[in-house]
């Protein structure tokens, strides 16, 4: 059957990748609230190159030492469990097992791409996955006994214990593993603490990677988790890089029990991409006394700085967010680490969640902020926390840092689903698109837990939520009425994607009723349209349909140099057909159809800013 073009003009999701470093905004310090304790500046020796092999990627057999039992006590732990009991009373008089979705505000609805269950159980509870992808296509995700590398189309290529992995006999229990994508340096940063639950022992493991493919090994650096020397350790960290730096915050906590403070590291990442003496120093007796700071990467490709900035917000609740502000890199030395108050509806924690089939109940934790990036002037973060009647929504803002002022916005289903334990990822074509996609779980009387998405664009408009995996079974590790969730999903955007593509990761219930992760690729839909760009005047596409060849002519206010390729609805370039220069005026572009495949395909068209055409190709047998 002869194969025919059918071509359809759409508003594309422009890519707008911006390799280089945005500066960071100096803001008014007129109003600034408290300052920071600064450490003196360390240096940290190199461990060695880890490149250690994985187990047999068919049988993939791990051998882990079972799991410490602890778990810290958090600030204001009585109110919050008695407030808890209250919230379960309303949420028990308002469940009406309406199993109904979301009401779409017309923001474009996330579409799921390739997706595959990533590392299964391992005995932890919570199971604390984390994921990110690079510009090449490399996925590293990682739990809490587990580290693997796949390709894009799902390809395991590496599995490993991460015990194996670190390969250093003074570390036998790890926990809380994070792994993030450095865009501005096209490298993987790796962290896991020690997870002993004791002062002697704590530890902050971190692992740069030589290249950008995490097979080529990484750079082992250790840190103390007990940097005040007062018989406290290192919990629940949070990773952000700028230009030059890394940031590792945790909150410290005594021995003999309870919140001690929280910290920040400020590392030099130079340094650790080379496996060379890297130096460090970190902050504490931090002005308002933030249980969980939260700091902040640049939202999309590149990097900004220097400095950081850092948000937090209360655990039990509040009317404010705690705004910090990093002012330099710690090369200036004369940075600070400077507080603000912003004001914002009030917020606090909601009950705990229902199971179908059970009578098991999942913990929603608090109400501390929990991820979040900065782009264009603004932080955005997300965390969860009652949206009436007990029941656990998205909470999601906007912060804008020159006017300290914050915007916020609300997303779930009250009386029939909890919705928990959020991570947010720019899903914008610029850097002036607020647009994100939200990761998230999700779970009621009606369901089992189940691992979601949802897009809110630039002007606050939610879409319905899209299901990315449903869980099996319920989720009980013990006899216990209430199961661990959290204590955080995983979402990572792949930068140099034709079209605004993320990954995400979350927990999922096997038929063991246990925690396994679930990866996938999420992506917009296509729309019709025509896309704005101030140096196109005219542009058609002829004839059509077609049936040997592609022909576009175009009209141009201006000469500019122009990329001229064809990508795949994954994002991925099949080939690049023109790179040069095109001149003022009419401009006339063709190719022979007839190397692609039957599919749908996108002719992306780019000078050095922005893409501003992206022609949908359907070709069909």
């Amino acid at each position: 059957m002869k194969k025919i073009f059918s071509i359809l003009v759409f508003t594309a999701w422009f890519v707008l990748n911006i390799h280089g470093q945005e500066q960071k905004p100096k803001l008014d310090e007129s109003d600034k609230i408290g300052s920071s304790s600064k450490s003196a500046m360390f240096t940290a020796e190199c461990m060695g190159l880890v490149n250690n092999p994985g187990t047999d990627l068919k049988w993939r057999p791990v051998l882990a030492q079972k799991p410490v039992s602890f778990r810290p006590e958090t600030p204001n732990k009585e109110f919050i469990k008695k407030a808890k009991a209250e919230k379960m009373k309303q949420k028990a008089l308002t469940v009406n097992n309406n199993d109904s979705n979301e009401k779409s505000t017309l923001s474009v609805t996330p579409v799921v791409g390739t997706n595959y269950d990533a590392n299964p159980n391992n005995g932890f509870s919570p199971l604390d996955n984390s994921m990110a992808i690079s510009n090449g296509g490399w996925i590293v995700s990682v739990t809490n006994t587990t580290i693997r590398y796949d390709m894009m189309n799902g390809n395991n290529v590496y599995y490993s214990s991460i015990v194996s992995f670190i390969n250093d006999t003074a570390i036998t229990h790890v926990c809380d593993p994070v792994v993030i994508y450095d865009a501005g340096s096209d490298r993987f940063i790796f962290f896991v603490q020690e997870s002993s639950g004791l002062s002697t022992k704590s530890k902050l493991l971190i692992f740069f990677s030589k290249t950008n493919n995490p097979q080529n090994g990484w750079w082992y650096y250790k840190l103390t988790g007990n940097p005040l020397n007062d018989e406290s350790w290192f919990d629940y960290p949070k990773l952000a890089v700028s230009t030059n730096e890394l940031y590792i915050t945790g909150n410290l906590f005594y021995d003999s029990g309870g919140f001690n403070e929280a910290v920040l590291y400020q590392i030099n990442k130079t340094s650790g991409y080379s496996g060379t003496s890297m130096s460090w120093q970190y902050w504490h007796n931090i002005s308002g006394s933030p249980f969980t700071l939260l700091p902040v990467s640049y939202g999309q490709g590149g990097s900004y700085g220097p400095g950081c900035y850092l948000v937090a917000t209360d655990n039990n609740g509040s009317s404010n967010i705690k705004l910090y502000d990093l002012t330099d890199d710690m090369s200036s030395s004369n940075e600070e680490l400077n507080r603000y108050n912003i004001s914002t509806p009030s917020y606090e924690f909601a009950g705990d969640s229902y199971q179908l089939n059970t009578a098991c109940l999942l913990d929603n934790g608090d109400c501390r902020a929990l991820s979040g990036f900065y782009l264009n002037g603004i932080i955005h973060f997300v965390f969860h926390s009652d949206i009436g009647s007990g029941w656990n929504g998205i909470n999601y803002n906007r912060l804008t840092v020159s006017t300290k002022t914050n915007e916020s916005s609300l997303f779930g289903l009250v009386g029939t689903y909890d919705y928990s334990y959020p991570s947010v990822v720019s899903f914008a074509s610029s850097t002036t698109d607020k647009s994100v996609i939200i990761n998230f779980g999700r779970t009621g009387s009606t369901i089992y837990p189940e691992v979601r998405v949802v897009n809110c664009d630039d002007a606050l408009n939610w879409s319905g939520s899209t299901l990315v995996k449903s869980s099996l079974s319920y989720v009980s590790y013990t006899s216990s009425t209430q199961e661990r969730w959290g204590d955080y999903t995983g979402v990572s955007r792949k930068h140099n994607s034709a079209s605004p593509t993320v990954w995400v990761c979350g927990s999922y219930g096997n038929s063991s009723h246990r925690w396994n992760q679930w990866n996938a690729e999420i992506h917009g839909p296509v729309t019709t349209g025509i896309s704005p760009n101030s140096n196109q005047a005219d542009f058609k596409v002829f004839p059509n349909p077609v049936i040997e060849t592609f022909n576009i002519e175009f009209t141009l206010n201006e000469k500019t140099d122009l990329e001229i390729s064809v990508v795949d609805v994954n994002g991925k370039t099949v080939k690049e057909l023109y790179k040069g220069r095109a001149l003022k005026g009419v401009n006339a572009f063709s190719f022979n159809k007839a190397n692609l495949a039957g599919g749908t395909y996108f002719l992306v068209i780019k000078d050095k800013t922005q893409i501003f055409r992206n022609e949908k190709i359907i070709i069909a047998d």
